[in-house]
């Protein structure tokens, strides 16, 4: 086994949310979002004045001057200004017309419940006893308490009394209930994959992922989050209410997100340890970075391209695969057209997608899952031979691993024997 240090991001929820931690916690949030605004309304009058998007450094030297910057740990106010240039960045970065520049955190006549970072001198651990002190601004501090008392609880499988250091902790708002975030440095043991065998992953949204192993193949429908998308929709639209969204949509929105957040971490769990069992060193993942902007999908094909979560997803089995000691590559599927080309000969065609799932290649007669066959070219893209350790047989015949809801885990479909 092999150390590794990598940076991991463990949730924990408050169980001391009585009335006084969570109205502290609630005033942070509020100044937090009103430092944003003033921030993005100074960029707004240099801008029409300038032209320009003033830089980071200047931001925080005109802000730290104003009353609001002080509400806040001064350490939290710089990390705020730092999301907000960032965001610019990544706007102007786009060089998109039709894309719109980071708005102002209102909601209706309130401002949301921001996420407040406490870094170094902003927090103060206390493992033994599961609690963090998390620093007030000089504005908010009242004599006697100029830090909030917070008391969490991780879950069964996480500890911070074993990670390396604490970085950064986070106050976050989630839905209906503050929650913690500690952003540590871990060591963990990673195996040693000095071996050559490779795997190849499509994603997309019929099925969420496809695996090639070359001489075995997995499939992972995505019924369980287009069931949850067309139940939560129907509840959406029909507590719709005149003056916007009901308490119920409401409810309805974030209840769908949370289980889509659970069905892409249970998901890309079970992926890396299938990999991690074969004794898989190099993942290619496909990355479908320009989906959305190849074509109109129609408005029903569009709103399924906006909830598809490949970029959460990717993530996700990125940092679950580094713990494993397995490197990722991300794949351009535009560019190596992954889903027109032939693993087995190369051909090119558009026609060979026969029908919705399936493959059938002319010039080679070969006869597969065409997300299996898309995610066989992308295991080419890092295998040297692929050729020498692929099985055509499994690409048409894969195992199928489907999200059981009653569990909460994936789990291999059992074969049905008459």
């Amino acid at each position: 086994m092999a150390e590794l240090l990598t940076t991991r991001t463990i949730t924990a929820s408050l169980s001391n949310d009585r009335e006084g931690v969570v109205s502290d916690l609630d005033s942070l949030a509020d100044s937090a979002s009103k430092l944003w605004n003033v921030a993005r309304w100074t960029i707004d009058r240099i801008w029409n004045a300038t032209g320009e998007i003033p830089d980071e450094s200047t931001l925080k030297a005109y802000l730290k001057t104003k009353p609001v910057w002080k509400d806040l740990n001064a350490q939290s106010s710089q990390a705020i200004v730092e999301e907000l240039s960032g965001a610019f960045q990544s706007w102007f970065e786009q060089n998109d017309p039709d894309a719109n520049p980071p708005g102002y955190r209102k909601y209706g006549d309130h401002r949301p419940h921001s996420t407040v970072t406490f870094k170094e001198d902003g927090f103060k651990l206390d493992t033994d006893h599961q609690q963090v002190r998390l620093s007030k601004g000089e504005n908010l501090k009242d004599g006697w308490a100029d830090f909030i008392l917070c008391e969490y609880e991780t879950g069964p499988e996480t500890d911070l009394t074993d990670v390396e250091r604490v970085q950064q902790v986070r106050s976050v708002w989630n839905d209906d209930h503050w929650e913690l975030h500690f952003v540590c440095k871990v060591e963990i043991d990673a195996t040693d994959t000095t071996g050559e065998k490779t795997a190849g992953i499509d994603l997309g949204i019929s099925n969420t992922a496809a695996v090639s192993f070359g001489d075995e193949t997995l499939l992972y429908p995505g019924n369980a989050l287009k069931e949850d998308a067309h139940y939560f929709r129907h509840v959406e639209y029909e507590t719709e209410g005149e003056d916007g969204p009901s308490n119920h949509a409401e409810w309805a929105r974030q209840k769908k997100s949370r289980r889509q957040k659970h069905f892409l971490h249970a998901l890309s769990k079970d992926i890396v340890e299938q990999c991690s069992r074969r004794e898989v060193g190099t993942i290619a993942v496909g990355h479908p970075k320009h989906i959305r902007d190849d074509q109109d999908w129609g408005r029903h094909g569009n709103k399924r391209l906006h909830d598809w979560a490949f970029e959460t997803l990717i993530a996700h089995i990125e940092y679950k695969a580094e713990e494993r000691g397995i490197s990722v590559e991300r794949v351009d599927e535009a560019e190596l057209k992954t889903s027109k080309t032939c693993c087995q000969c190369g051909v090119e065609d558009d026609s060979n997608r026969v029908e919705r799932g399936l493959y059938v290649c002319d010039e080679c007669e070969l006869v597969a899952n065409s997300d299996l066959n898309a995610a066989e070219n992308m295991r080419a893209a890092v295998t040297p031979s692929p050729s020498q350790d692929r099985s055509n047989g499994c690409l048409a015949q894969p195992s199928v691993r489907l999200f059981e809801k009653s569990t909460g885990r994936v789990a291999r479909r059992e074969q049905v024997v008459s």
